[in-house]
């Protein structure tokens, strides 16, 4: 692909943005005879579906670069909507998923993914070649969450550095607080248990009553059972996973005897950024220990879809940098999240003793960009440009009129440089796109997050 960026950073030069790359084959196939459609559709248990449309080159003509679209496309569709049963259709479909289930079967190059929506979705994760009349419908379930702000509530969000949370009546904060812990290679899930219950006391003693609790978390959570999540990683053993940590907000809601509401903090975020707007169509991302991302839609529902960002591809060079816990390339994560500034801090020229762990890491750029220093600006520049080129390529994926961008990455002088930035990006390299970048204001930096999460319950009646 003929791949040429208007931007680049001085100090990661050799992107290559999965828009541009997706952009290039495109236009590919429709200047090359013999292109057709290819239909890839995701189904789950319970009957949701999404299907997604693109094209691609005749067997032979091209086969690796057609395998790399599919390939790439799957699996972004995989992280971002979810589900444990993959359809193509197209003539070239029965081609692709012999491939495709090779390639994300439990001893692939895609295992870490297919371990995780077995994980998920309770079902290994299959590909099959089908015709275009046995596509589903698409159809997502969407959550009857949010936006109640009446009683008095506590509201918490779970990071990977910190832990907020907030006492509110009738929709105004009387409490909030910010804890800093470290739970992501904790093994005893009784440290994750008894900060949990301390933020939740703190906010209690604000409160005349505890009318519900809602929370926001990294990770896959089914009617508060924990699926999958990074804030446990560190619980390697199963049998301690599945009985300490699967049920544990489960418990949690029993022993406080009243509405209990745990969802993922992507989502939470959009949902945030949806109440505090007033707008749909709003894809939420919070750039901190992880990429965290959820989705409002047009008619303000969050939906069922899984917006775990941080696993999807934006990169497409070879030798783009691998993730530590997947093994992939070129994924977000090291683009946009502490992983990502401790990665581009060397290249910019900047050594920090290995002692130093990244939160701090991220604490030592953002003293040095308060300091003026040059370098630092150079790390905050990289990430803004592979971030314009990967707001392209999500709006391939998301219908969305506005993005909300937050988390402790952006936070200072160095999160304006970000946006300027990607804005450029988008300005120079899709100016047929209209989408609003924003970052919240300061009160919903300190609130909304937990706000947003404290209204997820109803109350019952």
């Amino acid at each position: 692909m003929d791949v040429t960026p208007r931007h680049r950073s001085i100090i990661d030069p050799d992107l290559v943005p999965a828009s541009l790359w997706t952009r290039a084959y495109l236009r590919r196939c429709a200047s090359t005879s013999g292109s057709t459609g290819l239909t890839i559709a995701l189904r789950r248990a319970d009957g949701t579906a999404s299907l997604f449309r693109t094209q691609v080159l005749a067997i032979g003509v091209d086969d690796a670069s057609t395998y790399q679209h599919v390939e790439r496309s799957v699996k972004f569709l995989l992280w971002s909507r979810g589900g444990s049963e993959v359809l193509l259709s197209g003539q070239t479909a029965a081609h692709l998923c012999a491939k495709l289930q090779t390639d994300y079967a439990p001893s692939g190059r895609r295992a870490f993914d297919a371990d995780f929506f077995r994980k998920v979705f309770e079902a290994p994760l299959s590909f099959r070649s089908v015709a275009a009349a046995e596509l589903p419908a698409a159809s997502a379930s969407h959550l009857p969450l949010g936006r109640h702000l009446d009683g008095c509530r506590i509201g918490f969000d779970l990071g990977g550095s910190d832990r907020k949370c907030a006492a509110l009546i009738d929709g105004k904060v009387v409490f909030s607080e910010e804890v800093k812990w470290d739970p992501y290679f904790q093994s005893d899930p009784d440290y994750h248990l008894h900060g949990i219950r301390h933020s939740l006391e703190l906010a209690a003693r604000h409160l005349p009553r505890v009318d519900a609790i809602g929370g926001s978390s990294a990770g896959v959570y089914v009617n508060n059972k924990v699926r999958i999540a990074s804030l446990f990683r560190g619980v390697t053993d199963p049998a301690v996973f599945d009985s300490r940590v699967r049920d544990m907000f489960v418990d949690l809601a029993k022993q406080h005897g009243v509405p209990f509401e745990v969802l993922n903090d992507g989502d939470v975020t959009a949902l945030a950024a949806s109440m505090s707007l007033g707008r749909n169509a709003v894809l939420g991302v919070a750039m901190g220990t992880s990429v965290a991302a959820g989705y409002v839609d047009q008619a303000s529902n969050l939906t069922n879809w899984l917006s775990e960002l941080a696993f999807v591809p934006v990169d497409y060079r070879v030798d783009g940098p691998a993730d530590e816990w997947s093994g992939d390339h070129g994924c977000a994560v090291q683009y946009f999240s502490q992983q990502g500034v401790g990665r581009l801090l060397p290249l910019a020229g900047i050594d920090l003793p290995p002692s130093l762990r990244l939160p701090e890491q991220l604490e030592e750029l953002q003293r040095l960009m308060l300091a003026g220093d040059s370098r630092a600006r150079l790390v905050y520049e990289a990430i803004g440009i592979a971030l314009g080129y990967s707001i392209a390529h999500f709006a391939s994926f998301y219908e969305m009129g506005c993005l909300l961008i937050m988390g402790r990455v952006t936070s200072g002088h160095g999160g304006d440089i970000i946006i300027e930035h990607a804005k450029s990006v988008l300005r120079d390299e899709f100016p047929e796109l209209r989408i609003d970048l924003l970052v919240p204001s300061e009160k919903d930096k300190r609130h909304g997050q937990a706000v947003a999460a404290a209204s997820l319950p109803s109350l019952r009646r």
